[in-house]
């Protein structure tokens, strides 16, 4: 790649007081480039413009300047910093005279890889790290919506992933626009378009927004496409005109409870089949709000809030298969086979919350939102984590991660502080005090003597 901004030199630009050091180029699109650079010791990303991309775009300067007066709507989006333009000593320097710009943004920690790694099935990450992810998402459009804004691009490619975690970051933060109120150049990413933007019956706006990250969530869940089926592998050529039927004319979701036509085929789409069994059918329901009814109804479309709180009952429902170790997503009392190996998943204990169960697995967390009803769903500061034995994995702590100590009650009539970050063993206690709230240990009941 020929690289506009030359790697290594040190180049001015107005409105700053110390050079850029552009360190390296690390890619580029039809946009423009990316490239890592060096502002006084401090690493930052830089994109720079495609004269091209500027013409085709007008109002791309003034909506990069307002979201830099906005500032980020969570710390999930890479957001524009500082919009640059090249002071008249470095132009020479730069390889594309015509008038362009750039923005500096936060530099994208290595941990973190694109999620079409995930997608393609080439990233070992766990359905907990998935679902965080998910959760992440959701929960940054839910930022990004209330704040008056919508994002207009959502694919794979402008997310990453720490797959240790479940991490998220979003970039190409430069599309952003108030909703409904800027037209711009940018329509969306092609398999991720809401119908009604792909026949071009509306503009991108909140209500795309829904729809492209259903697919995205559908796609990170899954890894598959939710409109790629059976009526898919009919198409002989994947051209333009099929493409507009197969997304945009008669879309038809995979798993449609009605509509059957779409459906999977066993050898081609076979992760689809594999994975969307694993998940709770209310978090299925989710996804056929959307591709059903909200398929040609923007309305009808699931909201960032039910995705959030879904997605964090989900991970409530989290539990691991003693057989072969792969997690599963069980309800509370009811009897479940493991969705990898078909052995009988036990009763795991539960921890009984005022907002509703969670189950005992290693890394299951409570937060507030267990607690406090005016809380809404967040995963980012835990109040404490299911933890297993160093020597007897099956035996479960919880390990208290606030700044308050709990009282412990067994159900002898004992009781004993746990101070932040000691753990209790939950192996005899009936119930935790905490300054959030009681939580109550339930165990399964011994199974009935044979007759």
């Amino acid at each position: 790649m020929t690289w506009i901004l030359p790697e290594g030199a040190s180049l001015g630009f107005e409105g700053l007081a110390a050079p850029v050091r552009i360190v390296r180029g690390l890619g580029g699109g039809t946009q423009g480039q990316v490239y890592e650079v060096e502002l006084e010791g401090e690493r930052l990303a830089l994109k720079w413009y495609l004269p091209a991309c500027v013409a085709r775009d007008g109002g791309l300067e003034r909506r990069l300047a307002a979201s830099i007066r906005a500032t980020a709507p969570n710390d999930a989006f890479l957001w524009p910093i500082a919009l640059l333009r090249a002071s008249p000593a470095s132009r020479p320097l730069i390889r594309i005279r015509e008038e362009s710009f750039g923005y500096l943004m936060p530099l994208r920690p290595a941990a973190y890889v694109g999620a079409s790694e995930h997608a393609a099935g080439r990233l070992a990450i766990g359905l907990r790290q998935v679902l965080r992810a998910c959760f992440g998402l959701a929960d940054a459009f839910h930022a990004l919506h209330l704040a008056g804004l919508c994002y207009k691009d959502v694919s794979l490619g402008n997310l990453f992933l720490e797959p240790a975690s479940g991490g998220i970051l979003i970039c190409d933060n430069d599309n952003v626009a108030v909703d409904r109120a800027d037209q711009g150049a940018v329509l969306g990413t092609p398999g991720f378009m809401a119908p009604e933007v792909l026949l071009g019956q509306a503009r991108p706006g909140a209500d795309s927004d829904l729809f492209s990250l259903a697919v995205l969530l559908f796609r990170l869940l899954t890894r598959h496409d939710p409109l790629k089926g059976q009526m898919e592998l009919a198409i002989r050529c994947l051209d333009e005109p099929a493409r507009r039927r197969l997304y945009g004319e008669d879309p038809v979701f995979i798993f449609d409870p009605v509509d059957v036509r779409n459906r999977p085929d066993p050898i081609e789409h076979a992760a689809a089949l594999i994975t969307w069994p694993i998940y709770p059918r209310p978090l299925q329901a989710l996804f056929e709000q959307t591709f059903c009814r909200g398929m040609t109804q923007p309305s009808r479309r699931t909201l960032t809030g039910q995705w959030k709180q879904e997605l964090a009952r989900t991970l409530d429902q989290r539990t691991l298969c003693p057989a072969c170790g792969q997690e599963n997503f069980q309800a509370p009392g009811a009897p479940a086979l493991c969705w990898s190996c078909g052995s009988p998943l036990p009763q795991p204990i539960t921890l009984a919350l005022p907002r509703g169960p969670l189950l005992a697995a290693p890394d299951n967390e409570l937060h507030p939102h267990h607690f406090d009803a005016l809380v809404g769903e967040d995963l980012r500061r835990p109040l404490a984590r299911v933890v297993a034995h160093p020597r007897e994995p099956r035996r479960l702590g919880l390990c208290n991660l606030s700044a308050a100590a709990w009282s412990a009650e067994a159900a002898d009539g004992r009781s004993w502080p746990v101070g932040p970050g000691e753990s209790c063993s939950l192996a005899a206690l009936t119930r935790i005090l905490t300054p959030a709230g009681p939580i109550a240990v339930q165990r399964p009941l011994p199974p009935a003597p044979a007759a």
